[in-house]
């Protein structure tokens, strides 16, 4: 198998329709010449000044869609033109929920006699399409990203993995007729006393039982790390057993739900990707679609290693892999808005009262001619990195590489600000180009 230098470089003319990908070499002197200028970064894209309408192949955009990563790949033939994974934010929920705390204690002290009010936001979802928050964000993301990529190849094929999951036979694989009208509590008054007569009245980290033992029904993921009240995530423990004391690093029920955790079956992703089947169908209506057994046996064929970008590769409808690149885009999300209004817990040897201190420097957006996730470049040096935070009001910064690397110099992950070099302002997305080991594809 045959390896290029990187990614081809997106490529439209005078009109702004789009043209075959061309090398980055083609790239880089048409920029320098002043033939072209740059239009996105994300993917990066060029814009010719002349006019030219090229020749134009058969090209295919396979896509790996998901709540965590997103897979693309464009094909043409027996050559992979360019690869990417996108990388999605995963603390949406978190933040909001730590906001919903915020603003719970504050209606409390403020407005501890205002009415409550139930009604006021049901117009959002009488539509039939309302999602919560961090889910919409997350297919919104993938129908986004896909129509980016559509709008800089000419005339692609489109080619989707979705996944159609079962919940119930996930669950329980013995599941069969109206059982799944009645679902696992049938005949039992609440989740408590079926957990309870499930695990025999039985403590299941001492396995005491009877007379004189009291039992509660414990989360084995807990409900704030995303665990839910389905009962294959509750158990049975003794009130000796659920203390503070056995909950802390090092305790009993500490290394025992450490170890349960891993065998949890988690459904979130399999109710995600359910939801985001039929609206990547109602969006992408033209689009081939296929299953995951589909694409494990194309990319096995290949000889590809897993992975969402070479998943991405199988599922472009590519008969054969003669030619890929040696490197993958790297995309991901980054938080550039902290819009915390006070600190959850008080600073260390603080001078004044918490309510009426400073924001804290990890909200500072700007400092010294620098804004947060703009590219840089170390005078002196060939490091490049992102900014990522300030330190010492703005005299330092912590740049990033994109991969979730600080850039290191001299032994610190903190630069002079005087040493940074402006090369361009970004949005709230990083990129890297990840080179790719030769021996994963052997």
């Amino acid at each position: 198998m045959e390896y290029e230098n990187a990614n081809r470089v997106f490529l439209l003319n005078k009109d702004g329709k789009p043209l075959m990908p061309c090398r980055p070499r083609k790239a880089r002197l048409l920029l320098k010449s002043g033939k072209a200028f740059v239009v996105k970064k994300y993917p990066f894209t060029i814009q010719l000044k002349y006019g030219s309408y090229g020749y134009k192949q058969k090209v295919s955009l396979g896509v790996d869609t998901g709540q965590r990563h997103i897979g693309f790949a464009v094909t043409s033939q027996d050559k992979v033109l360019y690869q990417s994974e996108v990388e999605l934010r995963q603390d949406v929920h978190k933040n909001l929920s730590t906001r919903r705390v915020y603003r719970r204690s504050r209606r409390n002290r403020k407005t501890r006699y205002r009415q409550a009010r139930f009604l006021n936001r049901v117009h959002g979802k009488r539509d039939g399409l309302w999602l919560p928050p961090s889910v919409k964000g997350k297919a919104s993301h993938n129908i986004a990203w896909i129509k980016r990529y559509l709008a800089v190849l000419p005339n692609p094929d489109l080619h989707i993995e979705v996944g159609k999951f079962d919940m119930a036979k996930m669950v329980n694989p013995a599941i069969s007729g109206k059982q799944y009208q009645e679902g696992s509590l049938h005949g039992w008054k609440n989740y408590e006393y079926y957990v309870l007569a499930r695990d025999e009245y039985t403590c299941q980290l001492c396995h005491k039982h009877g007379e004189g033992v009291k039992l509660v029904v414990h989360h084995i993921v807990y409900r704030s790390q995303g665990g839910t009240d389905r009962v294959d995530n509750l158990i049975t423990l003794c009130t000796n057993c659920h203390t503070t004391k056995n909950h802390q690093p090092g305790g009993k029920l500490y290394k025992w739900m450490k170890a349960k955790k891993k065998v949890t079956r988690q459904l979130k992703g399999a109710t995600f990707m359910n939801i985001l089947r039929k609206r990547i169908m109602t969006a992408f209506p033209e689009a081939s679609y296929q299953y995951g057994y589909q694409t494990f046996f194309d990319r096995k064929k290949f000889n590809l290693p897993k992975g969402h970008f070479t998943d991405a590769i199988a599922i472009s409808g590519i008969k054969s892999v003669g030619q890929m690149p040696e490197t993958v885009a790297m995309i991901s999300q980054f938080r550039k808005k902290k819009r915390s209004l006070h600190e959850a817990t008080a600073r260390k040897g603080r001078k004044e009262a918490n309510r009426t201190s400073k924001r804290n420097a990890k909200n500072t957006k700007y400092a010294r001619g620098l804004w947060l996730n703009d590219y840089v470049h170390v005078i002196g040096t060939n490091l490049r990195g992102y900014v990522q935070s300030y330190l010492s009001k703005g005299a330092y910064v912590r740049l990033s590489d994109g991969l979730g690397n600080y850039v290191i110099k001299d032994g610190k992950n903190y630069i002079s600000t005087k040493l940074c070099k402006l090369i361009t302002h970004n949005g709230n997305w990083q990129k890297a180009e990840q080179k790719l080991l030769l021996y994963e594809f052997k």
